[in-house]
């Protein structure tokens, strides 16, 4: 195997959002046979180096769904950020209609000063509507979205558009099946975008050059290394443009139906070490 492409979230990453002792030696190991092992994320790059900080991992690292790669020493080799007028336009649609949403650019994640806020009304509303639902559950996704690293919070979304930041991708986030759609539906055929999902709550916005799959390919060319003898890990859609172009794929067993589906083999949980297990299956090929 040259190359192996590990997503985070749901994937590397357990329900507790740690990396397991057992993937980490798992990635060692493919790296000590001289197989380039790469984390392909729509995190941003400094929350995965504050996720990796004190594990003894140096990899590449393609971050905000392909918009920007990382070196292993952390410098930036190549990034596709996204049109002012699309960051722009795509903003102030999110926040008129009262969406939490992250926009991450080089330094920062940049999120509304009332994103908890929107949040609980989101999660006020669903038990007014029904009183025994258990919302355990989606406050736990919502957790995990504060848990990550970098944040900084602005009144308004024309402040990320004023400062002429550099923006590789925007995550919207809604517990509301309905305000997704919606938002779906009005970027869906947008010329300039991709839009993914990385999770059952949201939708994420890059270039439209920008995805997983096309920094994959990239970086087999720039080391020299073969798609065809190319893995990758993950679980959910925003995978699915990597899973498509590499020679070998595993879908994690906790992964969408449609991401198992388009896969050549199925491994254990996030919770179960499915990494690993993956990395031994690849190596013996």
């Amino acid at each position: 195997m040259d190359m192996i492409a590990i997503d985070l979230d749901g994937t590397l990453l357990n329900s507790t959002n740690e990396i397991s002792k057992n993937n980490i030696q798992a990635i060692q190991r493919a790296q000590s046979k001289g197989v380039e092992v790469v984390i392909a994320t729509g995190r941003a790059a400094f929350d995965v180096r504050n996720l990796f900080s004190g594990l003894d991992l140096h990899t590449w690292v393609i971050a905000a769904n392909g918009a920007t790669i990382h070196r292993p020493d952390g410098k930036l080799f190549s990034s596709t950020p996204m049109e002012k007028d699309d960051v722009s336009e795509i903003l102030g649609w999110l926040e008129k209609e009262g969406f939490y949403y992250e926009a991450i650019d080089d330094e920062a994640i940049l999120t509304p000063q009332n994103g908890r806020e929107l949040m609980n009304i989101e999660l006020d509303r669903i038990q007014s509507a029904n009183p025994k639902t258990d919302l355990t559950r989606l406050e736990k996704a919502a957790e995990k979205q504060f848990s990550q690293s970098g944040f900084l919070h602005v009144d308004s979304y024309k402040e990320i558009v004023d400062k002429h930041r550099n923006v590789y991708n925007i995550l919207a986030f809604s517990f509301e099946e309905e305000k997704l759609q919606k938002g779906w539906e009005r970027f869906d055929d947008h010329p300039d975008l991709t839009l993914v999902s990385s999770s059952n709550h949201n939708f994420e916005l890059e270039h439209r050059l920008a995805s997983k799959g096309n920094a994959v390919r990239q970086l087999t060319k720039q080391l020299n290394r073969s798609i065809e003898r190319t893995a990758v890990i993950g679980d959910s859609f925003n995978d699915l443009s990597m899973m498509n172009i590499a020679g070998y794929s595993a879908a994690m067993g906790n992964a969408k139906d449609e991401v198992k589906e388009a896969c050549c083999y199925l491994t254990k949980t996030n919770d179960e070490d499915g990494v690993a297990h993956a990395i031994d299956h690849f190596l013996t090929l």
